[in-house]
């Protein structure tokens, strides 16, 4: 009878331990994608005379770039400060790695989405003029 009792016990705190740690390995992938990200506090960068704010959020957190550049388009911009990361395409560059940040939506239906000042962009970040004044915001979305 003790013996059953031990095992018994054994099992159900193996079950435990494994029900924890599936909880937190699911939470630690859901809202951990900051740990790939290379600047996690708001960041100023160049020394053009124009001026644009790109907001940078993924998850619960957001991060603000200050971009000072004479480039036609942000996403000259943002090339030109290590900012995102993309592949060439039909309609121009699709961003796959913001600030260092991977979204693939192959692999987990995740990608970025290009905004100014809240409203949804037609255009890529490579189509977008750089106007000094601009708010751009790119979100991770999934």
């Amino acid at each position: 009878m003790k013996k059953r009792i031990s095992f018994l016990a054994s099992f159900f705190a193996v079950i435990a331990l494994c029900l924890s740690l599936c909880a937190c390995s699911h939470g630690a992938t859901e809202t951990d994608v900051w740990r790939e990200a290379i600047y996690t506090e708001n960041t100023e960068f160049g020394s053009g005379e124009k001026t644009v704010l790109v907001e940078v959020e993924a998850k619960d957190k957001s991060v603000t770039f200050t971009i000072h550049s004479d480039k036609k388009t942000l996403g000259e911009a943002l090339v030109e400060h290590n900012l995102i990361e993309g592949e060439k395409g039909a309609y121009g560059l699709y961003v796959k790695k913001v600030n260092g940040i991977t979204a693939d939506y192959d692999k987990d239906q995740s990608y970025w989405a290009f905004c100014k000042n809240g409203e949804s962009m037609m255009s890529g970040v490579d189509g977008a003029e750089f106007k000094d004044g601009e708010h751009y915001e790119l979100i991770y979305t999934k």
